[in-house]
């Protein structure tokens, strides 16, 4: 039988656990890499933003996440594609303006 004090400190841990979890997911943190998949093609016209998240420690990779106008769907573009390069750099330049 177990005794109350473990059950306590058991029941405390597992909600200090779940008020953690909670708190990350609100906060909209990521513990993962959000791309799995990128396109190479290009799709400039189609963007409306762009989304560009620094590599950390929970994804080494540089994502780049663009929003399209007509249907608001998120695509994950090759932030090697020369396109891409073209378009990071535009927005990199206005935004030192």
């Amino acid at each position: 039988m177990m005794s109350s004090r473990v059950f306590i400190v058991t029941i405390v841990g597992l909600l200090a656990f779940l008020a953690i979890s909670e708190g990350k997911i609100s906060l909209g943190v990521e513990l993962h890499c959000r791309c799995i998949q990128t396109e190479r093609k290009p799709i400039g016209r189609h963007i409306e933003k762009v989304e560009l998240i620094p590599a950390s420690s929970h994804c080494e990779e540089t994502e780049i996440i663009a929003t399209l106008k007509r249907t608001g769907q998120e695509v994950c573009l090759d932030p090697e594609a020369p396109w891409v390069k073209k378009v990071i750099q535009r927005i990199l330049s206005n935004a030192r303006r």
